[in-house]
């Protein structure tokens, strides 16, 4: 009898809805460390436009070079055809160092987690379904590969009585790509089929690349951060979309 697959699996937009917690994060931190002359509180038009924009973000302190750019008048239409260039731009014009803004928005985070844990733990909220699925795995069959800061995925999986091993959570911690991650899952465990569950398409792409990878079954999560453009293209890219029911029902 086959062994069951490994299960690699995406956080921010596959098993957590974190794009409101995100901005608001991204604002505090671009507030009182950057840009202090911004209001005190982010508009809901703001939040709005950063859910738009939520599909380019990679990691974290993205968000809070996207928020400042929504702030200064750059359309959500625009920042997503112009990602790079315009992060780029900001940071060169506003002489910023990657390594402080990671610092200052994982900072900011734990600052108001221990300020109001329970506020914040609300903003992150599960997608539906998916805390009775990842309970109903067993401990070797789940791993997360993020570019979230691990302790913040391990206070949201506490919180809803999800158990997965620390050394099966990859986080920005690690300094790995989801390729390195995959890779090693796959010298690890050569004798498992790897399904892995995302929500950007990039980084499916990225993966797609790899000739030595070529054996991950890769599918886009359609409730995730992702756009009608990326879902028309896996059509042509051969890469399978999964919905929340179907994820369930694996």
């Amino acid at each position: 009898m086959s062994k069951p697959p490994l299960y690699a699996l995406d956080f921010d937009g596959v098993i957590c809805d974190s794009a409101l917690e995100t901005s608001i994060t991204a604002w505090k931190a671009a507030r009182e460390y950057l840009w202090p002359k911004m209001p005190e509180n982010i508009s809901e038009e703001l939040n709005a436009q950063f859910k738009l924009v939520r599909p380019a973000l990679e990691t974290g302190y993205e968000a809070i070079l996207i928020i400042r750019l929504l702030f200064e008048g750059v359309s959500p239409e625009t920042l997503l055809a112009e990602y790079s260039h315009r992060l780029e731009g900001i940071i060169r014009r506003d002489q910023l160092n990657i390594d402080k803004l990671k610092y200052r928005f994982g900072k900011t985070r734990d600052q108001w987690i221990e300020t109001d844990l329970k506020n914040w733990l609300t903003m992150n909220p599960l997608f539906p379904g998916i805390q009775q699925k990842l309970a109903s795995f067993k401990n070797t069959d789940c791993f997360i590969i993020t570019t979230k800061q691990e302790r913040f995925v391990e206070q949201i999986l506490s919180a809803n009585d999800i158990s997965i091993p620390k050394e099966h959570i990859y986080g920005l911690d690690r300094q790995l790509s989801k390729q390195q991650v995959l890779r090693q899952l796959q010298n690890e465990h050569p004798d498992r089929a790897i399904l892995f569950i995302e929500d950007r398409l990039p980084t499916l792409i990225n993966v797609m690349d790899e000739h030595d990878l070529k054996e991950v079954q890769l599918l886009l999560a359609d409730w995730g951060y992702n756009t009608e453009l990326d879902k028309e293209s896996i059509k042509t890219l051969n890469i399978p979309s999964i919905n929340l029911i179907e994820f369930q029902l694996l």
